[in-house]
């Protein structure tokens, strides 16, 4: 391990001791094929995680896949857990801003120190897996491979009582799927990944039964017709109880509150009311649902209540960076990580009812293997101008691409086009700034978003 700092140095905390350290972990994991290519195949991985004494078995897992609201609802999840004094493990994916964020324990990013550690125990194996590999003359181990490795590493060694994993793409071979959820958990399933997951809903549905392990309790959200029926049938063939929302639970109502919002929730085993959640949308207050069903079916067994005001505790303390998140104010901004049609018109719906902006202003940024039609389409109904950018992302759809599908769908006087994202961000604000009724809204791609809240941090404007 290279020592780039002075480890007796007073002034630097624990984890700035072991930034520059873990800097270089993460370069040496991005050198691995990006997860901009993930590999369908489960056998690197599980022979990695095997080598390692199979760590995933050390803890029991609750698994969660879906197209949206999957980080929401593991976030929600694990913050019910930890409510209860469980010791929690939550993989999501991708990060806002540093890697740390990714790998959570007891609800903390992990330490620089613990990750760098944690990766040096693992190496050996990750390189030897790779030289069988290419021996074998295929690909090493991916980011996503190597990383998933070194999450289910790092929960054993915490050590964890329970860890929410949430699925980085698809789940029947989705790395974490070496892991056995003893609860699978469903947010909405529709069209994304389509040339990796498959062009119809029915078939991405298949794909993401996979995580349904034999005598799993599975719970999902209200689904299409054709997705419910691919999750029913896994969970009769896996011999797995199946809980749907609108019928083995569901959300009884909501109503606007300073901060968030107010939920009465029946669950799988009792009823809630006046649960207090400091989210934005009645998608959150779905997932909300969602994410009770969850802890139900893991503590009880779905037949137990949760005790009322530990469940209260976790909600209201729960937090899900980058969904409707308020990161400036005089004028507002708020970042939302919406990237495909259905999570742009959860977006709209939101600020429709949970804001009283005037105006609002859209800073867009899509990646390439995205429906930008789709987004832009969703959000015109509440967009008094877009200002068109591309994060630094070598994904980015380029700004003379996405420009005319703004032009075609808002107008060009509702178009302002800018070629990084600091000047549009800039320029928005300027332009909210003008009116006090004016808000920003920075969407369209998790990495646009990441950026946004760095650059807010650069600027001070960051609340």
């Amino acid at each position: 391990m290279s020592k780039n700092h002075d480890a007796h140095d007073p002034e630097l905390s624990d984890d700035a001791l072991y930034q520059n350290d873990a800097d270089e972990v993460y370069r040496e994991l991005l050198d691995r094929v990006g997860e901009a290519n993930p590999q369908p195949r489960l056998g690197p991985t599980r022979r990695v995680v095997e080598l390692l004494g199979d760590p995933q078995r050390a803890y029991p897992i609750i698994h969660i896949t879906g197209t949206n609201g999957k980080t929401s609802t593991s976030r929600l999840t694990e913050s019910i857990l930890r409510a209860y004094g469980l010791r929690t493990g939550l993989l999501t994916s991708p990060h806002l801003v540093r890697v740390n964020e990714r790998i959570v324990v007891d609800g903390d990013p992990i330490s620089n120190e613990a990750f760098v550690a944690n990766y040096h125990d693992i190496r050996p194996y990750l390189l030897m897996v790779d030289a069988e590999l290419e021996a074998a003359g295929e690909l090493p181990l991916t980011f996503f491979e190597a990383f998933t490795a070194l999450a289910y590493a790092s929960f054993a060694d915490a050590p964890v009582d329970v860890a929410v994993i949430e699925v980085g793409l698809g789940g029947e071979w989705d790395s974490t799927n070496v892991g056995d959820g003893v609860v699978a958990v469903f947010t909405p399933i529709s069209l994304d990944h389509t040339a990796r997951l498959g062009n119809t809903v029915a078939q991405i549905a298949a794909t993401k039964s996979g995580i349904i392990k034999p005598a799993a309790a599975v719970v999902t959200s209200t689904q299409q017709p054709t997705a419910l029926a691919e999750l029913e049938r896994a969970a009769e063939l896996s011999e797995s109880s199946l809980a749907v929302q609108g019928k083995a639970f569901e959300l009884l109502g909501t109503t606007v509150a300073v901060g968030g919002q107010v939920l009465s929730v029946r669950g799988l085993a009792g009823t809630y009311n006046d649960l207090f959640l400091p989210l934005f949308g009645d998608h959150q207050a779905q997932n909300a649902a969602v994410a009770i069903a969850a802890v139900e079916s893991f503590l009880g067994g779905g037949e137990q209540a949760l005790v009322g005001d530990v469940l209260a505790e976790g909600l209201a303390t729960a937090a899900s960076p980058g969904r409707l998140q308020v990161i400036g104010v005089e004028p507002t901004v708020i970042i939302d990580a919406a990237h495909n049609p259905d999570g742009a018109e959860s977006l709209t719906k939101a600020i429709s009812s949970y804001f009283t902006f005037d105006e609002v202003g859209i800073v867009l940024g899509v990646l390439a293997d995205k429906d930008a039609r789709g987004i832009v389409s969703a959000l015109v109904p509440i967009t008094t101008r877009f200002f068109v950018t591309a994060s630094g992302s070598d994904r980015a759809v380029s700004v003379d691409d996405l420009t005319p599908i703004v032009v075609d769908l808002a107008g060009e006087a509702a178009t302002e086009s800018f070629d990084s994202a600091q000047d549009a961000i800039d320029a928005a604000r300027e332009w909210a700034a003008q009116e006090p009724r004016r808000g920003v809204v920075i969407t369209g791609s998790i990495t646009l978003i990441g950026e946004a809240i760095t650059l807010a941090e650069q600027d001070g404007w960051k609340r």
